[in-house]
């Protein structure tokens, strides 16, 4: 459980008519990394604009610790928002930029001067008081961006897409950095990306929001290995997902051949979906496993081969490190573990019971 920091309660936006969020109930726990993932148009940055006080809700209310904040503007709250776009004041120098929040709080000099060598050593810029921004690259700038932040030490830091204009190297370098800067300063975080691999090695805890909804609240492993529909399956990371019938407890038809699952509680003969990750189909000789098919498409990525498989007239996404040619035949065999079994939706923005974090 933790200690509940903040509250989203009923909270409702409509732009133009339009429903970005609709009812969403979210709880933040103090000391955590908190990820909100989802596609453009899915409501995490209007979500994390209406906890920092850019936007309010048209119904619904903001609770931190207890006293209700929906009103307060966003130098009232004890949390700082670190944008995509750095917004670093370009006529002042990195020291004045980081300080720039304590001067209008009033704060002495010499403990101004204090909290820029902090910060400056907590983001691994020592020594850059005199720079100017535009001397700096992105990666350098953002970090000037989040020390900007910290040093007015919130209670929690909101990330809207803090890497997005970064390259790749240089965003892994920031993930891990974000990690450390968390764990040392021992505050909340809560993240906005719609980058699965980013939410995944960053996070304590993802929410995966669609359509204004909260579809799953979980650890990064339980979002990627038990996904409770086929659209979280389908956002994280790459998946089979087939329509099924599950014909009993641990038994599930997909195109007419049956598979044992380990998924019971569906009850007899109902239509689901099923998924299969493309790293958990075992490629071998035809004849050897649950079904044969022949390799469509082939592509090296590195560390493993991506094949689509051709079998039962549907193109199955296969990842191994073992290569099979495009036109050979292969066999498929799945573990009944690697078989997630998910009822299917009523509708496409069902949403899922969410609870805390």
């Amino acid at each position: 459980m933790g200690n509940r920091l903040i509250e989203l309660q009923h909270i409702t936006k409509i732009y133009d008519g339009h429903k970005v969020l609709d009812d969403l109930n979210l709880y933040f726990n103090e000391n955590k990394f908190l990820t909100l993932l989802g596609p453009s148009g899915c409501g995490k940055t209007t979500t994390l604009r209406i906890l920092g006080g850019f936007e309010t809700p048209d119904e619904g209310h903001v609770i931190f610790g207890g006293t209700d904040i929906t009103s307060l503007p966003p130098n009232k709250r004890q949390l700082n928002t670190v944008f995509q776009k750095y917004a670093l004041f370009t006529h002042m120098n990195i020291a004045e930029n980081i300080a720039f929040g304590l001067k209008i709080s009033g704060k002495s000099k010499a403990y101004i001067d204090d909290k820029i060598k902090y910060a400056l050593k907590l983001v691994n810029l020592d020594g850059y008081e005199k720079r100017m921004p535009e001397s700096l690259s992105g990666g350098q700038q953002q970090r000037i961006a989040i020390a900007r932040a910290i040093v007015n030490e919130p209670k929690i830091l909101l990330l809207d897409e803090p890497l997005g204009a970064l390259d790749l190297k240089l965003r892994q370098e920031m993930q891990y950095e974000l990690i450390r800067m968390k764990n040392e300063l021992g505050i909340t975080f809560i993240y906005v990306t719609h980058d699965q691999e980013e939410a995944l090695t960053m996070s304590d805890t993802i929410v995966v929001m669609n359509q204004g909804y909260i579809q799953q609240i979980g650890s990064p492993e339980d979002i990627y290995n038990e996904p409770i529909n086929a659209f979280v399956a389908d956002f994280i990371g790459d998946s089979n997902i087939f329509p099924g019938t599950m014909l009993e407890d641990k038994v599930v038809e997909i195109f007419g051949i049956v598979f044992p699952c380990v998924d019971t509680g569906f009850g007899h003969n109902k239509p689901v979906d099923v998924v299969i990750r493309p790293e958990d189909v075992e490629l071998g000789e035809p004849g050897c496993g649950t079904l044969d098919g022949v390799v469509s498409h082939l592509i090296f990525k590195g560390v493993h081969y991506e094949m689509e498989v051709t079998a039962c007239g549907r193109e199955w996404l296969v990842q191994s490190t073992k290569m099979y040619p495009v036109g050979q035949q292969v066999s498929m065999k799945i573990d009944p573990f690697n078989i997630q079994i998910m009822n299917k939706p009523e509708s496409e923005d069902e949403e899922a019971v969410v609870l805390d974090v």
